[in-house]
């Protein structure tokens, strides 16, 4: 069978306001999504896995890119229980779409929660020479269905820019293969709206498989430990970790 070629396309979600309501629709039906998908679940083990060196209880700063409503991360840090109860979240987005209800729920989990309401290559080109020491870095940087969005140059510019700024970063992406591109046609049995429809296709064309996102990674073997690996039906899951942290080569 040939391998699906990747095609990054614009998808409609990402062109419509914030208030509108095919857009407010379309977000209500990725929740939905990420729960079939098992998302919150791959993520919290992956991050498991990856901060499995950090003493117990230790602070923990992360930042998620292309956060959303901050619901997703929502749902990791409940799956994560009170093992990981001081943990500083940053939600970036370019629009704000996080709501007081959401950030009271990372609090009543410990977790102190914040948004940051910035196109993410606008936080890319922000440099500051504090990024590049060790103590200005985020202790994991974490993605989920955001990196399929992009390819080339741009691509290639937000990883720089968070292979600059992490101890470990995470991507959870749609995987590019056909039982995942089948999937991706029958969201509307689940009553996802055209816009729903329509993106689901777009992101699996535009997804990741093999080893392609290590391929694309900027930081050097010498001082990163990189892992890629299909996650559950549908997703693909990308880890990396500076050398002397741990060990980010455990696959999912």
């Amino acid at each position: 069978m040939m391998t699906l070629p990747r095609i990054v396309a614009a998808e409609t979600l990402d062109g419509l306001a914030e208030d509108d309501p095919a857009a407010m629709r379309s977000r209500h039906d990725l929740q939905r999504i990420h729960r079939l998908m098992r998302t919150r679940g791959i993520m919290a083990r992956a991050l498991q896995r990856l901060l499995a060196s950090r003493p117990a209880g230790a602070p923990l700063r992360m930042l998620e890119l292309g956060a959303g409503d901050g619901s997703l991360m929502l749902g990791v840090a409940r799956a994560l229980g009170s093992r990981w109860p001081a943990v500083e979240i940053t939600l970036l987005d370019r629009q704000d779409l996080v709501t007081p209800a959401t950030l009271d729920g990372y609090a009543r989990l410990g977790w102190t929660a914040s948004t940051q309401v910035i196109d993410v290559f606008d936080w890319a080109s922000s440099h500051s020479p504090a990024v590049r020491e060790p103590s200005a870095r985020w202790d994991v940087i974490v993605a989920s269905l955001f990196l399929h969005h992009f390819e080339g140059p741009a691509l290639a510019t937000l990883l720089a820019a968070i292979e600059s700024r992490a101890r470990r970063f995470l991507a959870c992406e749609p995987r590019r293969a056909r039982l995942a591109l089948a999937g991706s046609h029958l969201v509307g049995a689940m009553g996802a709206n055209a816009v729903t429809r329509q993106d689901a296709v777009i992101s699996v064309h535009a997804g990741f498989r093999d080893q392609e996102l290590s391929a694309l990674w900027p930081g050097g073997r010498a001082f990163w430990a990189v892992s890629e690996s299909p996650a559950g039906l549908f997703s693909h899951c990308f880890l990396a970790e500076r050398s002397g942290l741990g060990g980010a080569g455990v696959p999912l």
